[in-house]
């Protein structure tokens, strides 16, 4: 099966919109197959302001109607205290939220943008999506992360060539409650890597302090930008601490 038949099949769906790469392209291929699909984006407070700018921008450039829902996902207890699961619980109060929403607009079938390269086992998320019964054209199609960047490109979408980004509490560590002021800090500094330019990277919490993650072949200039780093950085945390494992 291809993303046009697939659409062919099901000419009428709700999208859960992040703005991202896999989500974009999904979109762009609904509309060029014609279809009746509407972008839902859930604004909570484990997103960063830059993806829902960048989830408009998009929805704007393919003159497609967007729905923005926001939610309060550290309402849920599951959620807030952080458990090894807390990722499952999340995705069933956006999807469940966005499930609703859609119905309300008439529209039954909801899609998401998991794509053929990622691994169930990575991501916890995915028996909310089997409950909520939300269908991933990418993966179904057999699309890899590679083929959509490639395939991004040759539309002419922004997004080809946006890094992966996973949201602002995968960097707080499972087990420690979750704070507006914690994920706050962590967006804040962040956005200082970003207007560095630096690209790829995580601040995650160890403690009261950041642990910074880069790619290995930006270390070198994180040391070279090292004063001003902890400058910004510890007015959010108590020490700034450089990982020379990279694992993001």
């Amino acid at each position: 099966m291809n993303l046009s038949t697939f659409f062919k099949e099901n000419p009428k769906a709700a999208l859960a919109f992040s703005g991202g790469t896999d989500s974009a392209y999904l979109l762009y291929a609904a509309k060029g197959a014609g279809a009746d699909v509407r972008a839902y984006y859930v604004k909570s407070a484990f997103q960063p302001q830059f993806e829902l700018a960048d989830a408009k921008r998009l929805c704007e450039e393919l003159a497609v109607e967007a729905k923005i829902i926001e939610t309060d996902v550290l309402a849920i207890p599951a959620v807030r205290k952080n458990p090894a699961d807390r990722c499952y619980h999340c995705k069933k109060r956006i999807f469940t939220t966005i499930a609703e929403a859609a119905a309300a607009d008439g529209y039954k079938l909801l899609l998401d943008g998991t794509n053929a390269s990622d691994e169930e086992g990575d991501r916890p998320g995915m028996r909310a999506l089997r409950e909520l019964s939300v269908r991933s054209p990418l993966r179904e199609c057999g699309l890899t992360k590679d083929e959509i960047r490639r395939l991004s490109k040759e539309a002419g979408l922004f997004t080809w060539e946006k890094p992966a980004y996973a949201c602002l509490a995968t960097r707080i560590p499972a087990g420690e409650e979750i704070t507006v002021e914690k994920l706050k800090s962590t967006e804040r500094a962040e956005d200082f890597l970003f207007s560095l330019g630096f690209t790829d990277f995580r601040v995650r919490r160890f403690g009261g302090a950041a642990r910074l993650q880069f790619p290995a072949s930006q270390l070198g200039r994180a040391l070279e930008k090292r004063e001003e780093i902890v400058k910004e950085l510890k007015q959010y945390y108590q020490a700034v601490l450089l990982d020379m494992e990279v694992r993001i």
